[in-house]
């Protein structure tokens, strides 16, 4: 019989399957795909104030209310739709994040400098920034860097995109590589996997 080799994570990423699943397939790889770009700022300016792990339960109800977060059908959203989704217990309901949400989706269809994930990316150049924690406690709440994309997009148009919640946006996506140093996902015992 063989060894089951232990799977090492980030600390974050243990509480239940779901935080395992996003950790493993999903958070700090890179993502240039526009659409899923949307979904992960969706989610993230929906995290400010709860737990990720809240969202992560809700997710799948965003994600039909929210038309798979497809840019074209969210933009179009109206009052209507808003006044809908404030009775769905399924997701957060908040009505200003709800907006927001329509909102930054009309922002990124017309994006002022050809599309919102060319411009994102540009802040950090071909590969992702790459950070050294050996705990998820000496992760900072936000960065110069987040604090400047911070900026850049309310001036856009963008809406609940502060500093923390833009740091964890580029986390999310993978513009950022938060992975601590002796987890599994890092890009260094990637490496080494071979």
């Amino acid at each position: 019989m063989g060894v089951t080799k232990l799977v090492k994570r980030c600390d974050w990423a243990t509480s239940s399957p779901a935080m395992q699943r996003y950790h493993d397939e999903e958070w700090g790889r890179p993502e240039h795909d526009r659409r899923k770009l949307f979904e992960l700022l969706c989610l993230e300016t929906y995290q400010a104030g709860l737990s990720w792990q809240t969202v992560l339960n809700k997710r799948t109800a965003f994600t039909q209310d929210f038309y798979d977060f497809d840019l074209q059908r969210v933009a179009a959203m109206t009052t209507t739709d808003v006044e809908r989704l404030l009775q769905d217990a399924r997701i957060i309901r908040n009505r200003r994040k709800l907006e927001a949400t329509i909102n930054n989706a009309q922002v990124i269809l017309n994006w002022p400098e050809g599309n919102f994930e060319t411009w994102l990316w540009h802040f950090v150049g071909d590969q992702p920034i790459r950070h050294h924690f050996t705990q998820t406690s000496e992760m900072p709440g936000t960065t110069d860097l987040a604090q400047h994309i911070s900026r850049e997009m309310k001036k856009r148009g963008l809406k609940f995109v502060g500093p923390t919640t833009v740091y964890s946006f580029l986390q999310a996506a993978g513009l950022i590589n938060d992975h601590l140093m002796d987890c599994d996902w890092a890009p260094e015992n990637q490496t080494k996997k071979g």
